[in-house]
């Protein structure tokens, strides 16, 4: 899968945080590897589908909807990432005073509170950008979510899910075009941090 990912084209107003011939993508391919094993360690029943990479998160550590701060801080509550669980930083030029991210900040406090670890996966699992702007997000095109929809099929075949939730439009009409039934909760993002809360609430069981 990893592998897969490193290989996989790109626009150039995307960036894959995985490929080869980069030390950084090297740390990011070993982080992505360290949290799948953690995942499958954890045999969680829940996937949780978000929409792609964003400059402050995945596109600097490789762990989906994760910043720096939470991937090297860790998150206590659900004994997660950590330096002192092998997790690394790189210093991305340009990106040197990003830390924070705050999609990965409402996710993962809202995932502590419930006491609950879904396996987190990206609908593009590359990062979409405006071009000419690495720092900066935008949504995936259709062209992308097709190709995300290849390697987002392919984690479902290696993982038995009992439930699939979707965060968002994009990652709930990708799921749907794959046939596969998921529930629904809104985006953290643009003012939907209280609603997407709520939402993984009332479908998430304390340590999914």
């Amino acid at each position: 899968m990893i592998r897969d990912l490193s290989y996989a084209d790109c626009s150039p107003d995307a960036y894959n945080e995985y490929a080869p011939g980069d030390e950084n993508n090297a740390v990011r391919r070993a982080n992505l590897r360290l949290y799948l094993r953690a995942m499958s360690h954890r045999r969680s029943n829940t996937l949780l589908v978000m929409e792609a990479p964003g400059y402050r998160g995945c596109r600097l550590t490789g762990v989906p909807v994760t910043s720096r701060k939470v991937l090297l801080e860790g998150v206590p509550a659900l004994r997660m990432f950590g330096r002192e669980a092998g997790y690394r930083n790189v210093d991305d030029a340009g990106f040197e005073r990003v830390y924070g991210e705050q999609s990965a900040t409402i996710v993962w406090n809202a995932l502590s509170a419930l006491a609950a670890a879904p396996m987190i996966w990206n609908t593009f699992p590359f990062h979409p950008h405006i071009a000419g702007q690495p720092l900066s997000n935008r949504k995936p095109r259709a062209d992308e979510i097709k190709l995300g929809a290849v390697f987002l099929a392919r984690a479902l075949s290696i993982w038995d899910f009992e439930r699939i939730i979707a965060v968002g439009n994009v990652a709930c009409d990708t799921l749907q075009d794959l046939g596969l039934e998921c529930q629904k909760v809104r985006h953290p993002a643009h003012g939907g941090k209280r609603d997407f809360i709520a939402g993984l609430a009332a479908l998430l069981s304390a340590g999914a």
